[in-house]
C-alpha cells in the first residue's frame, strides 16, 4: 500500500495511491491527518478503506507533501555507508555510534516541489536516501523487536548546504535551510518491502546517475538505529529518520558538483519509487 499526503485547492488530505489516482482516507475515517492514522494504529483500516473504491482525485490533480508533513521527530544518520565514509576520508576512524542530527519540518518539501537553493550559499549539495517512518512508537526498543516499529519507506534528498553545515562539528545550519530537503513520493507499507537492505538506490541529477549502491552498504542497520534513537528519545508515529547517504555527493567531487536553479534532481529506491524535485533559487 502507497499512501500520500497531498494538497488539493486549499484542503489538504492523506489517502491511498491506486490506478492513477489517490484516495480520500481522512474523509472516510476521519483522522486528520497521516500522522493521526499512525498513531491510531489504523493501518488495516485505511487498506480495506481503499479496496475495490474509485480514486477521488488523479495524482495530477494534487500537490504532493511531504509523506508525513507533521512529523513531531525528523532524525538523520550521517556518514552510514562504507563508500561515503571512504570519500570523505573517515574510513580509518572509529565509529561506535552512529552520526544523528535533526531537520526542522518546515526544511522539507514533497515529490515534485522546488528545492530551494538559498541565497547564502552555492554550495547546493544532493543526497539521496532510504527514509523510514515510525507506525508504532517506543523507548528502549530492542534490535529483535524494531522492524515492528515501522510503518513504512519513503526516499529522501537530504539537501546539503555544506559550507553552512561544516561552520563547526554540528551538522544541523546546513541541514535546515527552508525547502531544502525532500521526503516521499509516497510511504509504502512494510508488507511490500520484504528486506530494507536489499534494496538499489540511485540519484539521478538532470539524467545523468551520480549515486548508485546497494542498501546493504549501511554500516548501522535500521533495528540497530531504531534501538540506539530509541534510548535517548521516545520515538512515535510519524517519525521520521533517514538511514543516510552512500558515496557519489557533490562535493567530494573533482570539481565539486553542485545543484543549480533549473537542475532537476531524483532519488530512486527499487521497490520505493522515485522522488523528482526541480531546484530554484531563494
Amino acid at each position: 500500500m502507497k499512501l500520500v499526503s497531498y494538497r488539493k485547492g486549499a484542503r489538504e488530505s492523506y489517502g491511498v495511491v491506486t490506478r492513477g489516482g489517490v484516495v480520500d482516507l481522512r474523509k472516510r475515517l476521519g483522522h486528520k491527518t497521516l500522522r493521526a492514522l499512525l498513531a491510531a494504529g489504523a493501518l488495516a483500516e485505511a487498506r480495506a478503506a481503499a479496496k475495490g473504491v474509485s480514486p477521488d482525485a488523479r495524482l495530477g490533480q494534487v500537490t504532493l507533501l511531504p509523506v508525513v508533513p507533521d512529523p513531531d521527530k525528523i532524525i538523520l544518520v550521517g556518514l552510514n555507508y562504507q563508500a561515503h565514509r571512504i570519500e570523505t576520508g573517515r574510513a580509518n576512524e572509529p565509529m561506535e555510534y552512529p552520526t544523528l542530527f535533526t531537520r526542522f519540518a518546515q526544511s522539507q518539501v514533497g515529490h515534485g516541489q522546488p528545492l530551494v537553493r538559498p541565497k547564502a550559499s552555492d554550495k547546493f549539495d544532493y543526497e539521496g536516501e532510504l527514509a523510514l517512518v515510525i507506525g508504532k512508537g517506543g523507548r528502549h526498543i530492542a534490535e529483535a523487536k524494531a522492524y515492528g516499529h515501522v510503518a513504512g519507506y519513503a526516499c529522501y534528498n537530504d539537501g546539503s548546504v555544506r559550507d553552512w553545515q561544516f561552520h563547526t562539528t554540528q551538522f544541523v545550519p546546513g541541514k535546515n535551510f527552508p525547502s531544502s530537503g525532500a521526503l516521499g513520493p509516497w510511504l509504502v507499507t512494510k508488507d511490500e518491502i520484504r528486506d530494507p537492505h536489499a534494496l538499489t538506490l540511485t540519484t539521478r541529477l538532470n539524467g545523468t546517475e551520480v549515486q548508485r549502491t546497494g542498501t546493504d552498504d549501511m554500516i548501522f542497520a535500521i533495528p540497530r538505529l531504531i534501538a540506539y534513537i530509541s534510548t535517548f528519545c521516545e520515538l512515535t508515529p510519524g517519525d521520521v529518520i533517514s538511514t543516510g547517504t552512500p558515496g557519489g555527493v557533490g562535493s567530494r567531487r573533482s570539481p565539486p558538483l553542485w545543484m543549480r536553479p533549473g537542475d532537476v534532481v531524483e532519488v530512486e529506491i527499487s521497490g520505493v519509487g522515485v522522488l523528482r524535485n526541480p531546484v530554484v533559487a531563494e
